[in-house]
């Protein structure tokens, strides 16, 4: 599975963005989607993930009520949705999946996406 994240990029705090994670090579459908992110010295860290039927979701609390995610697996894809921006959630923005019903909070996912850069100005 391949995964590519795109979206991010440059938004004043408060503003909206949304990325999308599109998988190539083997369909999602299966698949548990989650996100990740990782700010200038800091270590990765956990934001959201969703089962494969999109039926149940955890977010980080730093997030909540703040970011949606979700998916179409007929366009194997899984999307975060990113609304009330702050300068705290600059950071580079990894997808990643795993297969499995489980939905992960802990980065012990088989693929990766390469990463979006989200920038948000104060």
């Amino acid at each position: 599975v391949q995964l590519q994240a795109c979206g991010g990029g440059l938004v004043q705090a408060g503003g909206s963005l949304r990325l999308s994670c599109a998988a190539s090579g083997r369909t999602l459908s299966t698949y548990v989607g989650g996100w990740f992110r990782q700010a200038p010295g800091k270590e990765r860290e956990f934001v959201a993930a969703i089962n494969w039927r999109g039926s149940r979701t955890d977010y980080a609390d730093s997030v909540k009520g703040r970011f949606t995610i979700s998916r179409d697996n007929a366009k194997n894809t899984v999307y975060l949705q990113m609304s009330s921006l702050k300068p705290e959630d600059t950071a580079v923005y990894y997808c990643a999946a795993r297969h499995t019903t489980a939905v992960l909070t802990t980065p012990n996912y088989n693929y990766w996406g390469q990463g979006t850069l989200v920038t948000v100005s104060s």
